[in-house]
């Protein structure tokens, strides 16, 4: 006697359910990341460019016999007249021009030559000499200027007796404020150079010893080359640095007569704002050399850009 097993119902497969496909989601963590550097760009760099360029349009006079104190008058573009036209301020821009020559080729030129120094194995113990060299740039400018100050002092400093010249005079003071500009900058872009030689291909410099090349020939045709774009972007840095020197004159204006109030652009702002308080045509001044700066450094970027072509 067979038993018959009662026949099971095909199972019907389910069909496969759609994934479900969710509305993308924005993610603002970088937006959130982005506030902090925003808020000071618009605090420290945005609102007092504003608020210097809205300080140029106006200035400050007396009304009647002034028992009412000065009230703020526009004058639209006279504030920029008045110093385009002044003699001190195209007197400080001629010395400015003159310490960019003296000052960024030799400063350029001498960092370049020890970061390659460096690089090489020539120097030894690199670390205590980059850090000898660094050590400028770690005291503060007006100590630096003060020390060299004393140094040009004719009557207690020794150069004058080194070099039988006066460092203070009026034909040497701007060579001394280059120095000490010098001196305090070399050791930061020689560290610059340095670092940009250390990314080098090694192997490019093997093959080029291997060619027969010399240090010199290496250093001229590899070397240098390679780190071209760093020795511009350098270059721009210092031509701004040039053209706000301030401190270094300051500093020297208490031991001679030869630099005077309005040596430099900065020392023309310094003067109109904190000594006239012509706020106006100060924050004129501060406008124009900003502008001569952002052309010279588009200048120097332009030729540099077509140097790496």
């Amino acid at each position: 006697m067979s038993v018959l097993a009662p026949e099971r119902a095909p199972v019907l497969e389910e069909p496969a359910a759609e994934p479900v496909t969710r509305a993308p989601r924005k993610d603002f963590a970088g937006l959130v990341l982005a506030v902090p550097f925003l808020v000071l760009l618009v605090s420290t760099v945005l609102v007092p460019v504003l608020y210097a360029l809205y300080l140029s349009l106006f200035t400050e006079r007396l009304q009647g016999l002034g028992f009412s104190g000065p009230e703020h008058v526009f004058v639209w573009l006279g504030n920029y007249v008045s110093v385009i036209a002044d003699k001190a301020f195209h007197a400080g821009l001629g010395n400015v021009a003159l310490f960019a020559l003296i000052h960024i080729p030799s400063m350029l030129i001498g960092a370049l030559i020890l970061a390659l120094l460096l690089d090489s194995a020539v120097v030894r113990l690199r670390r205590m000499w980059s850090l000898a060299v660094f050590v400028p740039y770690a005291v503060p400018v007006v100590i630096g200027g003060l020390i060299w100050a004393y140094l040009y002092s004719p009557t207690i400093g020794p150069i004058k007796n080194l070099l039988g010249i006066d460092p203070l005079s009026d034909s040497a003071v701007l060579p001394s404020i280059a120095n000490i500009a010098t001196w305090q900058w070399v050791g930061y872009n020689m560290i610059i150079f340095y670092t940009a030689l250390q990314a080098v291909p090694r192997e490019i410099v093997e093959a080029a010893r291997a060619d027969g090349a010399g240090g010199f020939r290496t250093a001229w045709s590899i070397k240098i080359p390679v780190i071209r774009p760093t020795i511009f972007v350098a270059a721009v840095f210092t031509v701004i640095g040039s053209l706000q020197v301030f401190t270094e004159p300051m500093v020297l204006r208490g031991f001679t007569g030869t630099v005077t109030s309005t040596w430099s652009p900065s020392m023309y702002v310094y003067e109109a704002a904190f000594v006239a308080g012509d706020n106006g045509r100060a924050a004129a001044a501060s406008v124009l050399l900003a502008v001569i700066c952002a052309v010279l450094s588009a200048v120097v970027m332009r030729f540099s850009t077509r140097r790496s072509r």
